[in-house]
């Protein structure tokens, strides 16, 4: 078949436009691949900044024992930076709503406390952020409570706390860490189920509480293990009871409050990770991956466990069901114990 000079130069003509668009769509990618252009596939890697966390607590709390503990896998993993930053207040709704606020890009996320997510609702005649204001990451851990003590108060055993109670009704107080708080609904359960009138003393957290108890300023106070683990050890706190339902292996000779005689105690708090609602979920299942796989490590499982924490993995799904869940749970016991916000 021969071909006409018209018809060669028609084609050398069409081929020289397709090398030229050609060259153009690679040039423009390539210039995506450098400056972040949202070209489909084409998108800027995740992390490429610090991420600041931020923790409803102040420092030598459960949470941020635990998130510091974390901190150097999750960063390794991640390639970047984390900045831990404590905002502690209203129990933890300070916190939480600096989150809710932020830019939901992946670079401000919380560490979220039971009582901000499931207690303050119905404790609070107003809320600075709702559930839907935030994205759920992993559960982080669970943590159990345990009752303490000042050294200077004849008090080492359920018993005796109760005598003491009887021969001075109303005059002993319960410190806990903060208004709304698990461990203020633990203080505020344990009243009501033994009938003893106490004053609950809300603290900023459980450092502070802890400071206070430690002085013999305030008798008796529900405190997390992380803070009072050692103080126990060295006798420096009467360990009364912890709040879970079995005995803690990090503190083996302290009895529950259910053995102790308080018939189906069991009150255990938790925190988990979250962002701001928006962020993209290929960044929540990122920051997920991160998390999971820095809590799975034996060593710092092992670290977390000796804290007196219970390392708790979650995809993002299971810790959503795992809000509303526990949300029912605080919110009945609220209602029949008629505990309030003060």
């Amino acid at each position: 078949m021969t071909t006409t000079p018209g018809g060669a130069q028609k084609r050398i003509e069409e081929e020289n436009v397709f090398r030229i668009a050609r060259r153009r769509i690679l040039a423009v990618l390539t210039a995506a691949t450098f400056v972040g252009l949202p070209l489909g596939a084409v998108k800027a890697a995740y992390p490429e900044q610090l991420i600041k966390i931020i923790v409803t607590f102040p420092p030598g709390g459960s949470a941020d024992t635990v998130i510091r503990v974390l901190e150097p896998l999750v960063a390794a993993e991640l390639k970047q930076g984390l900045v831990i930053e404590n905002r502690a207040g209203a129990g933890g709704n300070i916190g939480m709503a600096a989150v809710a606020q932020a830019k939901p890009d992946g670079y401000t996320l919380g560490v979220a406390p039971a009582g901000a997510l499931t207690v303050n609702p119905y404790l609070n005649s107003s809320m600075p952020f709702e559930l839907k204001d935030l994205a759920p990451i992993t559960l982080l851990a669970e943590i159990p409570f345990v009752l303490v003590a000042a050294a200077n108060i004849p008090a080492h055993n359920m018993a005796e706390m109760v005598a003491l109670a009887k021969a001075k009704p109303g005059a002993l107080s319960i410190g806990h860490g903060g208004n709304s708080t698990a461990m203020h609904l633990t203080a505020a359960l344990f009243t009501h189920k033994t009938g003893i009138a106490m004053e609950l003393v809300p603290y900023r957290g459980t450092a502070p509480a802890t400071v206070d108890v430690l002085a013999g300023h305030i008798p008796f106070a529900v405190l997390d293990i992380p803070a009072s683990r050692q103080l126990i050890l060295e006798r420096k706190l009467n360990a009364i009871g912890v709040s879970s339902a079995r005995r803690l292996s990090s503190l083996p000779d302290v009895p529950t409050l259910a053995e102790s005689g308080i018939a189906g105690f069991e009150s255990v708090g938790w925190f988990g990770l979250v962002a701001p609602a928006g962020t993209p979920a290929d960044i929540i299942g990122r920051l997920n991956e991160a998390f999971t796989k820095a809590l799975k490590d034996p060593s710092v499982a092992e670290k977390i466990r000796t804290l007196g924490a219970e390392p708790a993995p979650m995809s993002p799904e299971q810790f959503a069901r795992f809000i509303q869940d526990e949300s029912a749970k605080w919110g009945k016991l609220i209602s029949e114990a008629g505990i309030k916000a003060n």
